[in-house]
């Protein structure tokens, strides 16, 4: 190749580069906007009724959401997932007055998942030990999107999930735009959506996930995942 010829082939090198990556961040923003939208629509409560509640925690809102569903006869028992090992049953008495009936009688409490892989495999595991088939899901409405991913990937397609997102007070999706802060959370969680649906395309089963290591939390990453696969019930 002469040297006349090889700017030519370097511009259009550079074109191919840059329309690539323009034709990359339309997509990733088409994306964004179409996960920001079906986050609007999900905010809705829950038709009919399940067989059993689940409830990943992150906030007292989503606890005392999804223990009214308990009490209103949407499921027959409740599982809060993920639950922070100083935080005890009389601890979440004390923040919900006026449950202690279903406290005592119809809440269980999960310990071990660290991560939204670790909510669904516990998850999994609670539903066939009480051989529910259905269960309606409770979590932040941003965070619903990636929580159904992981659950519909650890459940069977016979194994239906209900979500109930929940809207946090001060929280206007609607308004992402206008709030950094809003702009920051509702942005990280799509990046963290999208890298939960590639990763269940190439995981067979997320009790040998690798990547729930990786981003285990509040304890080494090792004992996490250990934690995760060491019960199969």
């Amino acid at each position: 190749m002469s040297d006349a010829r090889k700017p030519a082939w370097r511009r259009v090198l550079l074109r191919l580069t840059l329309g690539l990556g323009f034709l990359g961040a339309l997509a990733l923003t088409g994306g964004f906007l179409a996960f920001v939208t079906a986050i609007e629509r999900a905010e809705r409560p829950p038709t009919g009724r399940a067989d059993a509640i689940v409830v990943m925690t992150g906030g007292s809102q989503r606890i005392g959401d999804a223990i009214d569903l308990l009490a209103s006869g949407h499921g027959r028992r409740l599982l809060i997932s993920g639950v922070n090992e100083r935080t005890s049953r009389d601890e979440i008495a004390r923040l919900n007055p006026n449950q202690q009936h279903w406290i005592d009688c119809c809440i269980d409490l999960d310990y071990r998942a660290r991560n939204t892989i670790g909510n669904a495999i516990e998850t999994r595991r609670w539903m066939r030990r009480h051989r529910f088939g259905s269960i309606a899901v409770v979590t932040s409405n941003y965070h619903m999107p990636r929580t159904l991913v992981e659950l519909h990937h650890a459940l069977d397609e016979d194994e239906t999930v209900i979500p109930y997102p929940v809207v946090s007070d001060g929280f206007d999706i609607s308004r992402w735009w206008a709030d950094p802060a809003a702009a920051r959370l509702v942005g990280a969680e799509y990046l963290k959506f999208l890298v939960a649906w590639l990763r269940t395309k190439v995981e067979s089963d997320p009790e040998q996930s690798h990547f729930a290591v990786l981003v285990g939390r509040r304890k080494p990453v090792k004992m996490v995942a250990e934690h995760l696969m060491r019960e199969t019930n």
